[in-house]
């Protein structure tokens, strides 16, 4: 992948992280509708909020280039997980259905922005 490219990819699929994952879950993490997305899934409210803090933080992480590459892979590493599980979640409570592609869209996003980071960091 060329610097430009990779540079350009990098910046489009983590901005779509941040804004999905972290401006977004801040906004409405607290809301009724998300709460109730929580406890269909069978997790207590309190997961809601630690995930909601989670996810800000890790977008923060990955968007501020101040933060150390190992700090980075930490983060990639916690959406990674974030996305699997939700796939797997919304498998297992929901069957096969619609839903399912956001966690897939997602992952898809996650690996362009982390395949386009160290494209740029080599």
């Amino acid at each position: 992948m060329k610097p430009k490219t990779a540079k350009i990819a990098f910046w489009i699929s983590t901005t779509l992280i941040f804004l999905f994952e972290g401006v977004l879950v801040a906004f409405t993490s607290q809301t009724e509708v998300a709460k109730e997305g929580i406890r269909a899934l069978g997790y207590p409210d309190y997961f809601g909020v630690i995930l909601a803090i989670f996810k800000v933080c890790g977008t923060l992480i990955l968007m501020i280039p101040a933060f150390p590459p190992r700090i980075k892979e930490w983060a990639y590493a916690g959406f990674g997980f974030d996305f699997i599980f939700a796939f797997l979640s919304l498998l297992i409570v929901g069957g096969v259905n619609a839903g399912l592609l956001l966690p897939i869209i997602c992952i898809i996003v996650l690996v362009i922005s982390y395949r386009s980071y160290h494209a740029m960091n080599s």
